[in-house]
């Protein structure tokens, strides 16, 4: 494959635009001591306080086996709690904790400011464009 080859590479272009932003919104965060995933889960929670873990995982687009790596470090730090429910606690509910919801505030100011950052270099109706697009697109995607 030659390098040229890649500019017709769809998957390519995906990741290497999702690394590029990602570092972006990682410098930020970073200040509030999270990483993107995280806040992503834990902006989640937020908005749909106790989600299941299959809930969550799904509107995280993960595994589950991704999503305990990922919430390992936000259960330990008391971010967020994991409740058994159910018959047989099979059904396991995340839940943000008071600590956690403080967290979220605090990086809800350092996300403002990469998205910000980015709206401004990328363009703001071009960014709004962009996400409509790959929501769209995840809405239509379907796994295989």
């Amino acid at each position: 494959m030659r390098l040229d080859d890649l500019q017709d590479d769809d998957c390519f272009a995906l990741r290497q635009a999702s690394r590029h932003i990602s570092k972006l919104y990682e410098r930020y965060l970073s200040e509030a001591g999270i990483t993107p995933t995280q806040f992503s889960i834990l902006r989640t929670l937020g908005r749909c306080p106790g989600l299941t873990m299959v809930r969550l995982a799904k509107a995280m687009v993960m595994d589950r086996t991704t999503l305990v790596r990922a919430l390992k470090p936000l259960l330990q730090r008391g971010l967020v709690v994991a409740s058994c429910e159910g018959q047989g606690y099979r059904r396991l509910r995340v839940v943000l904790t008071r600590r956690g919801l403080t967290k979220l505030d605090e990086a809800v100011v350092h996300w403002a400011t990469a998205q910000a950052r980015f709206e401004r270099s990328f363009g703001k109706q071009q960014a709004a464009h962009l996400r409509t697009e790959l929501f769209r697109m995840t809405g239509n995607v379907s796994e295989e």
